[in-house]
């Protein structure tokens, strides 16, 4: 009986394998639909027109060449500015994300902004690939909108399922490119260039888990920038509008009804908490209440091609990374880092031995094991983690249980109850120079993903920051991590508290890292 039952499984596992095989093939075969058709387009123009403009021009005029920041710390100050700025909108609003969620804020979002089309609003909506699984339909219903058009970057030719998963592995070299860029514009008047990406995580709504992030709300001269790389990616040979992706999929009968019912929900902001800005006047008058405490300097935009010249070519670090090596070798005296990711390759420890030969201190704030989204990433930063030490990087983890969760989370009682974890990406050069936006400290982002970062030139932002990211390796807030005298690691939170493995996780999760951090695979993480 037992060697008949054997049988039969193992019927059935070559059933499966030869059923995998036969979708992997067929995967194989699926081929992206032509891209010939898709018209061209650019940001809008003339953003002097505008009554975001305006609002404020007489600090430009004041400040000239310079462009005006303010730094959105919580997801609920960040929401609200991108609220404020869609209902503000008279002509233009072009959204570039990495990942949208269907959930109540990124779903709120796409309901207003549904409305700022139904008001003559020209909205362009860029969105990678890789959070799109199912939504097809639904996003292509949107672009039915005569204002409205989606356009999805670098896909996946099979659209859901473990059919996508499969295709994603039949085309690996260029599918692994991924559109990590994240930009709001407004009218080419205002922006928001940053971490955060659309989701209630990012934004002080999720229950259990909220992130520590970090954007930058931008006008003047930069802005323009701002829409020249909005409109890079718009226009690449590799973005597709998405009604063309969707093919069958796309039911025009159900069209109709699908937004109407879009429009009928426009107005419940119940699971918001907070009583959004939800007409013209109101969204004008909750930027000029953002817009009040601007900051003026000097910047730069960065950001990579969405194409690169040589697709296969992995080896070459991009513009962004560049740029941030470029300024870490200036630096004279301190460099702070502050990335949710943090994963350095030879090349880059290199320089910190560099760096900290002729005294410049390195500080760096990742996430522990126990605040980590993501147990391999956390893995590829702790096979360098001695290794960076060693060279005389000082490593800081948050905990999950942070006190100042209570500064960062605006979310009355979720503090002691939900996690805190580390989203935000930013570097402090000499307590001068600012580098933040989409760029996380690792080797995807270095030689992958297309990156977008703000290079600004501000004694008191970058101050300012430098003070939030030392907030943040306080003992209360994170372990100091360490070596002892046999060279093995110790994690610190002051007051004599050392723990010998990483504190607040159980032996499974350090065993899967432990596990993941023996593959030399820490570029794709």
């Amino acid at each position: 009986m037992q060697l008949q039952l054997n049988r039969v499984r193992e019927r059935h596992a070559l059933f499966g394998v030869v059923a995998l095989l036969n979708l992997y093939l067929l995967c194989a075969c699926t081929t992206l639909p032509p891209n010939t058709d898709k018209p061209l387009s650019s940001a809008f123009s003339q953003p002097q027109t505008t009554a975001l403009c305006q609002i404020t021009s007489g600090n430009a005029d004041a400040h000239a060449g310079q462009s005006g920041f303010q730094i959105l710390d919580t997801g609920r100050q960040a929401l609200r500015a991108r609220l404020a700025l869609i209902e503000a909108a008279q002509h233009a609003l072009d959204l570039q994300y990495y990942i949208w969620n269907s959930d109540a804020s990124g779903g709120y979002m796409a309901r207003r902004i549904l409305l700022a089309a139904d008001r003559g609003v020209r909205v362009r909506v860029l969105l990678d690939d890789v959070n799109i699984a199912g939504r097809d339909a639904m996003l292509a219903a949107l672009d039915t909108h005569p204002n409205i058009e989606v356009r999805i970057f670098n896909p996946v030719a099979a659209r859901s399922g473990a059919a996508k998963m499969l295709g994603f592995l039949g085309d690996f070299s260029r599918l692994n490119r991924r559109m990590h860029n994240k930009t709001f514009v407004a009218d080419g008047a205002l922006g928001i260039v940053g971490g955060r990406n659309i989701g209630d995580e990012y934004f002080d709504l999720h229950p259990h888990v909220n992130f520590r992030d970090r954007d930058m709300l931008a006008t003047g001269p930069i802005v323009q920038d701002f829409s020249k790389n909005f409109d890079a990616y718009w226009n690449s040979t590799w973005t597709w509008p998405v009604a063309t992706l969707a093919g069958d999929r796309l039911k025009p009968e159900a069209l109709g009804p699908a937004l109407a019912q879009a429009r009928d929900r426009a107005a419940d902001f119940s699971m918001l908490r907070d009583a959004p800005p939800q007409d013209v006047q109101a969204g004008l008058a909750a930027v000029r209440e953002i817009a009040a405490q601007l900051t003026w300097a000097d910047a730069e935009l960065v950001y990579d091609p969405p194409v690169p010249k040589d697709a296969a070519d992995s080896d070459t670090a991009k513009k962004t990374a560049q740029t941030l090596g470029a300024l870490t070798r200036a630096a004279q005296h301190e460099v702070l880092i502050e990335s949710a990711y943090f994963i350095l390759g030879d090349a880059q420890l290199d320089n910190v031995q560099k760096l900290t030969s002729r005294g410049v201190k390195l500080r760096a704030l990742t996430n522990s094991l126990a605040a980590n989204d993501l147990t391999t990433n956390h893995a590829g930063y702790a096979r360098r983690r001695k290794a960076m030490l060693a060279e005389g990087l000082e490593l800081h983890e948050l905990r999950p249980d942070a006190a100042a969760c209570v500064v960062w989370i605006d979310a009355a009682g979720f503090c002691g109850k939900g996690a805190v974890s580390l989203h935000a990406k930013s570097v402090v050069f000499d307590r001068k120079t600012l580098y933040v936006g989409s760029f996380n400290i690792n080797l995807r982002s270095a030689y992958l993903n297309s990156e977008t970062v703000l290079v600004i030139h501000s004694l008191h932002l970058a101050e300012k920051v430098a003070r939030d990211i030392e907030l943040a390796m306080a003992p209360d807030n994170s372990w100091q991590v360490s070596r002892d005298a046999s060279g093995q690691l110790r994690w610190s939170a002051g007051a004599g508290q050392t723990w010998t493995h990483e504190p607040d996780t159980g032996f499974w999760r350090r065993f899967k890292s432990g596990l993941f951090s023996l593959l030399p695979v820490e570029k794709y993480l």
